[in-house]
């Protein structure tokens, strides 16, 4: 009857959550609540949107801190479809070659000189506006194409590397950044050692970047 309802109720029951379980072996158990909320008939006539939905409502409590409630909104929705279109359009762009890579300079902070390159990968659909990574690099994770697609960057950067300096350029480092998924991946070294191998780009010019995220999550 009251849209506030829904939240007393979440609140009550995130509350209720704070004391912790005793188990009968004395060990003390702590749990905590996310909790989405979607309203009838606002956001949905059926059950199964208005679950759907506020499983929508309960990620982004989830993102927000947990422990907390949110309430659904058209704009969640939106960005659902917008992720689905985006992750359909990735798995048909991985085999159709529409990514490339952009190389960064890195550059020498006392010498100016240029001493190798990060490379760095980018989505071109065919006839429309590039992709930028943040779009695109979370959803490659979650769904785990990431993996396929950092072999595919390691194997493209190696094999360019090897090509300039086929054309005269001198050693140079070449970066490339991992994933938490690759670097937690069982065959990661042997993969590097084939790509070497295929490649013929030297090991010690070969720079495995760790990002930021991976250290975080330990």
């Amino acid at each position: 009857k009251d849209p506030s309802e829904p939240a007393t109720v979440a609140q009550t029951l995130i509350n209720l959550l704070t004391t912790p379980f005793t188990l009968p072996s004395g060990h003390e158990i702590f749990i905590n609540a996310s909790v989405g909320i979607s309203l009838f008939p606002d956001d949905a006539n059926s059950v199964t949107e208005l679950i759907q939905h506020a499983d929508m409502a309960m990620y982004l409590a989830k993102q927000e801190g947990r422990n907390t409630y949110r309430y659904h909104t058209e704009a969640l929705s939106i960005a659902a479809k917008e992720r689905l279109i985006l992750e359909t359009r990735l798995r048909y762009a991985l085999t159709a070659g529409e990514f490339i890579l952009h190389y960064q300079p890195l550059i020498h902070a006392r010498s100016g000189q240029v001493v190798g390159v990060e490379a760095l990968v980018r989505w071109q659909p065919p006839g429309k506006a590039m992709v930028p990574p943040g779009k695109f690099i979370p959803i490659a994770e979650e769904t785990g194409l990431i993996v396929p697609l950092g072999e595919w960057v390691l194997r493209t950067a190696c094999a360019q590397g090897r090509a300039w300096m086929n054309a005269g350029l001198p050693p140079f480092v070449m970066a490339v950044n991992l994933s938490v998924r690759q670097f937690q991946s069982a065959n990661l070294i042997e993969l590097t050692q084939r790509v070497l191998t295929e490649t013929e780009f030297p090991a010690n010019c070969l720079e495995l970047e760790l990002t930021e995220s991976m250290f975080m999550e330990h």
